[in-house]
């Protein structure tokens, strides 16, 4: 990304591959549309240029910055039980490129290539049910069917006897709902009284829905980031007298439920298990070549774009 709302795919000479380093050939990468929006638009708040750096970033904001962090490939230069398999990594959009053997994470069993492009988004909503902490037969509402939102009822209708729905201002999201077996609702039909919800619908509209739809004493658990963009946050109506609590949720640092058994490494590589499920390619509504992604930024991260995730091919 060169500058606001332009990009470019440039050379770049790689490194030679030392003892404890890999040489990886991507396969596919995606567009992980709500943060590299922000990205994309130049929106990152200056207070939090060092906090949005990415693993393996070149460049700092606001530009020129190389970006994003869900590329799957395979290893064709390094030690010799990685050679050959195919791993993900937390890496920019590139062709090829020479990181740190412990930077990648080997591809489960029964993982396809395409498919696992999922992996980052599934790491976020895996820390978001983390942070929230459902419990069996909680009602759980989802506010915006984007991907993380998508993939946080996904994870939670596998709790037992969980009552998930799904709520979007878009109803063609119903089949995105049904396609991953959870219920739908738009907003105005949702459910109310709800044990648990989340928002990930990037919007003041969206989080205005999600405090309306949770039980007394409830928590919202806020997925959404706004970059500079200020946002009126509704605590008026039933907020206080209802003692409702709104809760951050941020993959970068790991809830403190999964501290003291996981790294992040090792939840990486259990969010890449889930990528076992066909259902999930619901989750992906398009393929481009790696040299139209400049081309293919602006429709992706238009605001009226709906697009989900938009995985990009390598030759």
């Amino acid at each position: 990304m060169e500058a606001s709302g332009r990009g470019a795919i440039r050379a770049e000479t790689l490194p030679g591959v030392e003892p404890g380093a890999v040489r990886v050939e991507a396969l596919y990468s995606a567009v992980s549309r709500g943060t590299e929006s922000l990205v994309w638009r130049g929106a990152v708040p200056e207070s939090e240029y060092e906090r949005m750096r990415c693993p393996h970033q070149a460049g700092d904001f606001p530009f020129p910055v190389k970006y994003g962090y869900s590329s799957v490939g395979r290893v064709v230069e390094g030690p010799d039980q990685l050679c050959g398999r195919s791993v993900f990594c937390l890496y920019p959009h590139q062709s090829s490129y020479v990181v740190a053997s412990d930077a990648v994470v080997l591809l489960p069993e029964g993982v396809p290539e395409a498919r696992a492009v999922l992996g980052a988004n599934l790491e976020t909503a895996l820390n978001a049910l983390w942070d929230a902490c459902p419990l069996i037969g909680d009602r759980v509402s989802v506010v915006g069917a984007g991907v993380v939102g998508a993939m946080v009822a996904y994870l939670a209708r596998g709790i037992a006897a969980a009552e998930v729905e799904l709520v979007d201002v878009r109803s063609e999201r119903a089949r995105l709902a049904s396609a991953i077996d959870v219920d739908f609702a738009a907003p105005g039909t949702a459910r109310r009284g709800r044990d648990i919800v989340f928002d990930a619908s990037g919007t003041r509209d969206g989080l205005a829905v999600a405090l309306d739809l949770v039980a007394e004493e409830g928590v919202v658990t806020e997925l959404s980031w706004y970059g500079d963009q200020d946002v009126a946050v509704p605590l008026g109506g039933r907020f206080h007298s209802g003692r409702l609590t709104l809760r951050a949720s941020q993959v970068g640092r790991l809830s403190p439920h999964a501290r003291a058994r996981f790294t992040p490494r090792e939840r990486l590589r259990l969010a890449l298990t889930f990528c076992k499920d066909p259902r999930l390619d619901a989750l992906i509504d398009g393929e481009i070549g790696f040299e139209d992604l400049p081309f293919a930024m602006p429709e992706i991260t238009a605001a009226s774009s709906g697009a989900l995730c938009r995985r990009v091919r390598y030759p």
